[in-house]
């Protein structure tokens, strides 16, 4: 949990991250903005509906990648776990989501990340893996 934290702390330090997904033999980049730390976890969101979730319905790998001084990249499976508790709790850390995921986050799809493997780099050389 300690390595899942560290991880998070980062990405909302950073603000933007991207997200990579696969779409065929294609790679789709795009930024987010909106994560969340749950019972031990690490919670992105993505619109219902869209490339992206259809993208992680056929392969769950991602990767993630953000910058605040240093280079962050987290290989990751998405796992959704669409709970009630889960969108809700999304909607409180960011209010101003509200208009698009409605007043509970139930037009979002929330996805945690497994099997992590994060590598923070200063500028070429990684200086720490830690995996959760």
């Amino acid at each position: 949990m300690e390595s899942a934290k560290k991880v998070y702390d980062f990405l909302v330090d950073a603000k933007v991250f991207y997200l990579a997904t696969a779409e065929g033999d294609q790679p789709r980049v795009r930024p987010y903005g909106a994560q969340l730390f749950l019972d031990g976890k690490i919670y992105i969101m993505a619109f219902g509906k869209t490339n992206v979730t259809r993208q992680v319905v056929a392969n769950s790998k991602a990767e993630i990648c953000a910058f605040k001084g240093k280079t962050l990249r987290v290989e990751c499976k998405l796992v959704e776990d669409n709970r009630p508790e889960v969108q809700k709790a999304l909607v409180e850390k960011m209010p101003v989501l509200k208009p698009a995921l409605g007043e509970n986050g139930e037009n979002g799809v929330m996805y945690y990340l497994a099997d992590a493997k994060a590598t923070f780099f200063n500028m070429m050389e990684p200086v720490e893996t830690l995996t959760f």
